[in-house]
């Protein structure tokens, strides 16, 4: 049965509207049923306080998230989801979130380590470093494990690239952050000076892009220049450290001019994994296809005879900084799954008995000999 594009709404005023912040027939398929209930389609610009603003077919509506605000903290409405709404009223509620293609997933910093969702139905992530300060090589590792296990398309964006001399010291820092993102586009950028801006602004023109990366790392700044007018506020960074105070509080979806929408988000202080194994695996992706030749299909990569990892580090094809960040992921990660997996929980007690046992077999040995 055919129906006209978009579906809903009918107006094609509405249809404009709605399709400049990512509506498609595929959404429209998917608020089928809703239609049928007399809601209205609407994307999420803000959330604030179990409020957010809405962008409809008729404009942007405040409306109250109380009917679908769940206990789990991934299903609560976030920026960039597509609601359905109430066609009028006060207050207004959105019903219920269609199902996200992609979501942003980091763990929080409080002891229950819930996870947080930053952003939803992202086409890209893009990672602003800055190059006011020494690039942590650690934090681009955690920030691209993350934006491939959302689904979307990384980009790591090189900022204040004004602020590098000479061209041959910004081609080192370029390469540099490509050894520890393969797959990726790095991309040196100035807001000041414009370096770069028409290729990252080509790059987000289709879809939705979100911003994502510490504070003082030019977000606000970057997505001023996007948008054609300063939109976000702006404050100056520590000259110590090159940090600085969060310029964004609340994550905004906002139209850029050239097509597409853009996501600001605050400085994310903790970048926690959030079962985030297949992302760790894409990021680190030279490692896991050495370890598809080592001898034991369960090599731990330690001490195991026939590791090819460990052979590839004792040869110097492998960076020894570039296996302990693997580790440290991995462990990491493993922590977090296995808080709701007990299968993972009961290998983890397995492994770790084994390597306490190892260890006491290891001092007994080490006692024999001094005897």
């Amino acid at each position: 049965m055919s129906h006209a594009p978009f579906d809903t709404p009918s107006t094609p005023s509405g249809q404009e509207v709605l399709a400049a912040y990512g509506w498609d027939e595929a959404w429209a398929d998917s608020f089928a049923p809703h239609a049928g209930r007399g809601l209205l389609p609407g994307r999420v610009l803000r959330v604030d306080r179990g409020r957010c603003d809405v962008v409809t077919a008729a404009g942007t509506v405040q409306v109250d998230t109380e009917f679908v605000t769940p206990h789990d903290p991934l299903r609560v409405v976030c920026t960039g989801d597509w609601v359905a709404v109430d066609p009028g009223g006060d207050p207004r509620y959105a019903r219920c979130v269609l199902p996200r293609r992609t979501a942003f997933v980091r763990s929080t910093s409080s002891k229950r380590s819930e996870g947080q969702i930053l952003a939803a139905n992202v086409e890209h992530a893009v990672i602003c470093v800055s190059l006011a300060v020494e690039i942590d090589l650690g934090r681009v590792e955690r920030f691209l494990a993350l934006a491939w296990e959302s689904g979307a398309q990384p980009l790591v964006v090189l900022t204040k690239a004004d602020v590098v001399p000479d061209a041959t010291g910004l081609s080192y820092l370029v390469q540099d952050v490509e050894t520890v993102a393969p797959g990726v586009q790095v991309l040196p950028v100035s807001s000041a000076t414009g370096e770069g801006v028409e290729v990252l602004a080509a790059i987000v023109s289709t879809g939705t892009s979100v911003l994502l990366g510490i504070s003082g790392a030019g977000k606000s700044t970057l997505a001023n220049r996007l948008l054609g007018e300063d939109v976000m506020d702006v404050r100056a960074t520590r000259d110590a450290d090159g940090k600085g105070r969060h310029t964004t509080t609340t994550r905004n979806l906002l139209p850029l001019p050239g097509g597409g929408v853009l996501i600001d988000t605050p400085g994310v202080r903790g970048v926690g994994l959030w079962d985030a194994g297949h992302g760790v695996g894409q990021v680190f992706s030279e490692i896991e296809d050495l370890a598809a030749d080592c001898r034991f299909h369960d090599c731990a990569h330690e001490a195991e005879p026939g590791c090819a990892v460990l052979a590839a580090l004792e040869d110097g094809s492998l960076d020894h900084r570039r296996l302990e960040s693997y580790r440290k992921l991995q462990r990491e990660n493993m922590r977090i799954v296995a808080k709701t997996d007990a299968r993972v929980r009961a290998e983890l007690r397995r492994e770790w008995k084994l390597r306490s046992a190892e260890g006491k077999a290891a001092m007994e040995a080490k006692r024999g000999r001094v005897r």
